[in-house]
């Protein structure tokens, strides 16, 4: 389907592009880094809504990742119509992301890059990723182990491809 030479592109979308999609792009980027395929990926996050852009990621979510031995980068953007044609996979957090990006994508023809983050999970069942801009620290610890996962379903999905 692509070209064995050229980087794969994977873009983590959610709302504000401050938690979730910033973390899954944090996480995938170390996992894609520590099984020695960097030259493999392009690697971005993008939010639905252009409220926050510019901003750094969350502070509490960037304290949690820390800890966790991630490093911390990036800042928010509002996704494009462009990224639709430029990306090869598109993954969204919740119902409501997804919905947002198909809109944007009038004609159909490239729905098929676009797909919910849950689906690469293995060892989480839930129906979306929470935002976990609004609870507490739980949520933002649950939020990661989900992106953790889904993450590592990313990685093994495209493997050898």
């Amino acid at each position: 389907m692509f070209p064995v030479n050229s980087r794969y592109r994977v873009l983590f979308v959610c709302l504000g592009n401050i938690c979730r999609s910033p973390a899954a792009e944090i996480i995938f980027r170390k996992q894609v880094t520590d099984a020695g395929r960097v030259d493999e990926f392009e690697i971005d996050s993008a939010g639905t809504i252009g409220h926050h852009q510019g901003a750094p990621p969350d502070s509490r979510m960037s304290e949690s990742l820390r800890q966790k031995g991630f490093t911390i980068a990036g800042r928010s953007r509002q996704i494009q119509l462009e990224d639709l044609e430029t990306f090869d996979l598109i993954v969204t957090m919740d119902e409501s992301n997804l919905s947002d990006v198909l809109r944007l994508d009038e004609t159909g023809t490239r729905h098929g890059k676009v797909r919910p983050f849950v689906s690469y999970c293995r060892h989480h069942d839930d129906l979306r990723v929470p935002d976990p801009y609004y609870g507490g620290q739980r949520g933002f610890d649950h939020v990661i182990r989900m992106l953790e996962d889904g993450c590592e379903g990313i990685l093994e999905s495209l493997k050898g491809r």
